[in-house]
């Protein structure tokens, strides 16, 4: 019996498990890393069935340009050597924005004044209650 879009072979069930579980991990490290960079008001927005650029993204502030810069080198290190990922990074030079393309999960790492002006949040919240604060992290 062929394969419908209801009913996949185990295969195909089992692959895409593993890619949820591979992204969960991704989800989960990028959170731990600007935990422990002290990222203020991290958020992560689920964007998985709302848009196809991403299944997560993350918004988080840093008290200067410099803890901006450090937080977007510490995850591009970290998504290199945990994940086999090369990141995309943009704004890196100025560090108020800096965007951060790990394919699955987009980071956006600002300095306050320039995350409030953006508001980037109220863009992508789709008006609904979707915002959530990441899990064990401070604001």
């Amino acid at each position: 019996m062929p394969a419908t879009a209801l009913h996949q072979p185990p295969a195909a069930a089992s692959a895409l498990h593993a890619t949820d579980i591979a992204i969960d991990a991704l989800h989960e490290a990028i959170l731990k890393s600007l935990d422990d960079d002290q990222a203020v008001e991290v958020i992560s927005i689920p964007l998985a069935g709302k848009s196809s650029i991403a299944d997560h993204m993350v918004i988080a502030s840093g008290r200067s340009t410099r803890q901006v810069a450090s937080m977007a080198n510490k995850i591009a290190e970290k998504l290199k050597r945990e994940f086999g990922k090369i990141a995309r990074i943009e704004g890196l030079t100025t560090a108020d924005w800096v965007l951060i393309d790990a394919d699955d999960v987009i980071i956006h790492l600002f300095r306050p004044e320039v995350r409030t002006f953006y508001n980037l949040e109220r863009m992508w919240a789709f008006g609904d209650d979707e915002k959530k604060p990441a899990a064990g992290l401070s604001a």
